[in-house]
């Protein structure tokens, strides 16, 4: 048994140290220069989102590998930096860091009778007996299109990195998710102005409330007290509204949709700033004519930049493009992870969690790697499908509908399937 894994980011590393713990054969290849993916700044791979200021919100207690504790003298919420830090500290805890061939992208990924073919730019074509593709989901920018056009510049938030650039000017952030406040925020020191556009608005939660890192309550709320997810997330949600006030009073709009039907945006400083007139919420945007931008309430401003922050589509260039269609971009995948049509080929961290992504994709792994020994066997296709379908009508019936969510999984559920299987 020989396998490929493309990809060096939190996956990556991790599908890496299982494989290698079970004693399974494996090549691995990074874009990059260096192991990281999206937490290294300015990754020489392209695949960083990653912004100066970027600060994770997931705690660094909830964030952690469940056999790797992040260090206690770190602070509760980690820059990216020291995420990377991290992940370099785990690759070398578990001895896989030398394995890692960097500088080497994979260039095309095709079925070869029972086997895979994967070709690279520095070692040509080779055999494998499985492919793990853990190359990541946000990576490559999504644009919406709205009628008309727009003369001042406009960018993904995957490239935007400091807000110095944009000293003075006014600027629409498109987007409420955590990195399009992130950003209007960390605009709104040096703009002239920030309007921050949304469609339906987003539940605003903070990282700490009564001191403690908000999502150590939901940590709490569902492990110890064993509440179902939507009811931790709406207790949550109640309790932030006591200790720091309705979001409406500070003029961002109260949603239409449940709180648990949507991920919430995690940040400090976002009210208060809308507060103080430092970022003005709008609706979406109507129309782009010259240098204004329209909304649809039929108001309209002035503007230099508008920033997209509108999250990011699955891409995987080296694969056939009948076989990521077939899998409907990650979407149509038996545990998330094994393409129904296309025996040995998987995906690692094609997540996207109500809960953390790290602790996860190291199930994933473990899971991973004793489908590969054979100590976890797969069902058959119609079973496959059958749990496919299940997961979809879950996903249709709890969130609101979203190309985002096309991805999502609910943390204690889905790491409980996993480890069930690897118990039978």
């Amino acid at each position: 048994m020989k396998v490929c894994i493309v990809g060096a980011g939190a996956s990556g590393v991790t599908v890496a140290k299982s494989l290698r713990q079970r004693g399974v054969a494996f090549d691995w290849f990074e874009k990059g220069s260096a192991l990281g993916g999206l937490w290294r700044y300015d990754n020489d791979s392209d695949t960083s989102s990653a912004y100066r200021s970027l600060q994770i919100d997931t705690s660094s207690r909830s964030l952690a590998y469940p056999d790797f504790p992040v260090p206690r003298e770190w602070p509760a919420y980690l820059r990216a930096r020291q995420v990377l830090e991290y992940l370099e500290r785990y690759a070398a805890e578990f001895g896989v860091a030398d394995a890692l061939q960097t500088s080497t992208e994979v260039t095309s990924v095709e079925p070869a009778g029972s086997r895979w073919s994967v070709t690279t730019d520095r070692y040509g074509t080779r055999g494998y007996d499985a492919v793990v593709v853990a190359n990541g989901h946000l990576s490559v920018p999504r644009r919406p299109r709205f009628p008309g056009t727009f003369s001042g510049q406009e960018l993904h938030s995957h490239d935007y990195r400091t807000p110095e650039p944009f000293s003075g000017r006014s600027v629409v952030v498109v987007g409420m998710g955590n990195s399009g406040c992130d950003i209007a925020v960390d605009l709104a020191r040096v703009a002239g102005q920030v309007h921050l556009s949304t469609r339906r608005s987003a539940w605003i939660l903070p990282k700490y409330l009564l001191g403690v890192p908000t999502d150590r309550w939901s940590a709490f709320l569902t492990r110890r007290l064993r509440l179902p997810t939507p009811v931790a997330r709406n207790l949550v949600a109640s309790l932030a509204r006591l200790a720091v006030g309705p979001q409406e009073r500070f003029g961002v709009p109260r949603p239409a949709h449940a709180v648990h039907r949507e991920h919430a945006t995690i940040g400090q400083e976002l009210l208060q700033y809308v507060a103080y007139d430092w970022i003005r919420v709008r609706p979406d945007i109507a129309s782009l004519d010259g240098d204004r931008v329209r909304f649809t309430d039929g108001t309209s401003t002035t503007a230099d930049v508008v920033l997209y922050a509108t999250g990011y589509d699955p891409s995987f260039p080296f694969l056939p493009a009948d076989l990521v269609a077939r899998a409907e971009h990650g979407g149509r995948l038996y545990r998330r992870i094994v393409h129904p049509d296309a025996p040995g080929l998987y995906f690692a961290g094609l997540v996207q969690p109500v809960g953390p992504t790290i602790p996860l994709v190291e199930v994933q792994g473990r899971w991973l790697a004793r489908v590969l020994t054979g100590d976890v066997v797969l069902p058959g296709r119609d079973a496959m499908a059958q749990e496919i379908a299940a997961h979809r009508r879950w996903v249709r019936a709890t969130f609101v509908g979203s190309e985002r969510y096309r991805l999502e999984v609910d943390f204690r559920t889905y790491a409980g399937q996993l480890r069930r299987d690897m118990s039978v």
